[in-house]
């Protein structure tokens, strides 16, 4: 193994709208195998695709390219647009059709700009709509089969216009009452409970996602140790791969979480995170530390093997970005306005999230 393939096991943010100097040595020397990008990385239509053509240029290897954008207050493209309805306000409409149409114009929305994968759906059940748990508007069922349904929609729509899928977050988080961007969340809960409900749901998704992202979260009945499901060999490794038998790329959520931060020393989260059985470490804001990160993990050695295979596995499915034109980008734009029409009707169409399309300290993942 090239000790240079360590790099394809990150993926990282970028500090700003541009590619400086310093973060394309950076990036050049690291080579990450994907860039994830937020609210700071986005002013304009052109410098967006400006950007990602650029991440892409400097990469030895087609990078994965990717951002969260599922709707209502995590639309990271609402910041130069229009936003689309949230996954609650889709599941309350109750039409399967007009989720898959969300799926498909989300698809070409990330595909215009060049992006390759898109990190929903959220197939967390919402046991309290109200819940503060960061997943607040992000769900789009109350049940098992309702999630099934609704989040399947919006997947095959998704996949069907070239954007790969990510399930997240597993094992589910939702009936936690913390914010694990803040603290580990604990939940005090059985196999067998997890089985008849979170478990179910991304059960019946192992086969039709390409990616699963793990959650921060510590929960008694699936490892006894307590540890952060993103860490733990008993949830990565036993139960997603070994049991369910996913198949597709697993990568942790961001590293750079209070859940994560407030309990492990960086080198250590790294080599645990690898040692779980991910494929993929999320290291969103300190970017600086991508080289460091790159460090901590080499000496795994051969170990890495598994995971760089799955992402080339998964790299070998990105679909090429679609011509750009400030013209292309406009008129999915008001695909996405007519689709808020339909899910809330003409009167509350213009009603926007709470942070009305300014970029907010804590972005949600």
């Amino acid at each position: 193994m090239p000790i240079h393939d360590a790099g394809q096991l990150l993926l990282v943010g970028v500090p700003g709208p541009e590619l400086d100097s310093d973060s394309a040595r950076l990036f050049r020397k690291i080579q990450p195998g994907g860039f994830i990008l937020f609210g700071r990385n986005i002013q304009s239509p052109g410098q967006l695709r400006k950007l990602l053509d650029d991440l892409r240029d400097l990469s030895d290897v087609e990078p994965i390219l990717t951002i969260d954008q599922e709707g209502g207050r995590v639309s990271r493209l609402k910041l130069i647009g229009n936003e689309p309805p949230n996954a609650q306000q889709l599941r309350d409409r109750d039409d399967l059709e007009l989720i898959k149409r969300h799926g498909d114009i989300t698809g070409r929305l990330l595909r215009v700009f060049g992006f390759n994968l898109d990190l929903c759906p959220v197939l967390d059940i919402s046991y309290d709509d109200e819940a503060d748990n960061s997943l607040r508007g992000r769900c789009y069922g109350r049940t098992v089969p309702e999630v099934i349904a609704k989040a399947g929609a919006f997947n095959t729509g998704l996949r069907a216009a070239g954007i790969l899928s990510c399930g997240k977050h597993f094992p589910g988080y939702s009936s936690a009452g913390m914010d694990p961007h803040h603290e580990l969340p604990f939940l005090d809960r059985s196999r067998e409970k997890m089985e008849s409900e979170e478990l179910a749901v991304f059960r019946a998704f192992t086969d039709s996602v390409d990616s699963m992202m793990i959650g921060h979260i510590a929960i008694s009945g699936l490892d006894e140790i307590r540890r952060p499901a993103s860490l733990s060999p008993a949830i990565v490794r036993d139960l997603l791969r070994k049991d369910m038998g996913f198949g597709g790329l697993v990568m942790t959520d961001d590293l750079d979480m209070g859940a994560i931060l407030n309990h492990f020393g960086f080198d250590e989260t790294m080599r645990l995170g690898l040692e779980a059985g991910n494929d993929m470490l999320m290291i969103c804001h300190r970017v600086e530390m991508a080289l460091a990160a790159k460090s901590a993990i080499e000496p795994l050695g051969d170990a890495l093997c598994p995971a760089l295979e799955s992402v080339a596995r998964s790299k070998a499915r990105l679909s090429p970005p679609s011509v750009f034109t400030v013209e292309s980008f406009q008129k999915i734009d008001a695909e996405i306005r007519e689709l808020r029409i339909a899910t809330l009707g003409e009167s509350e169409a213009d009603t926007r999230s709470p942070e009305d399309g300014k970029r907010s300290p804590v972005e949600l993942y």
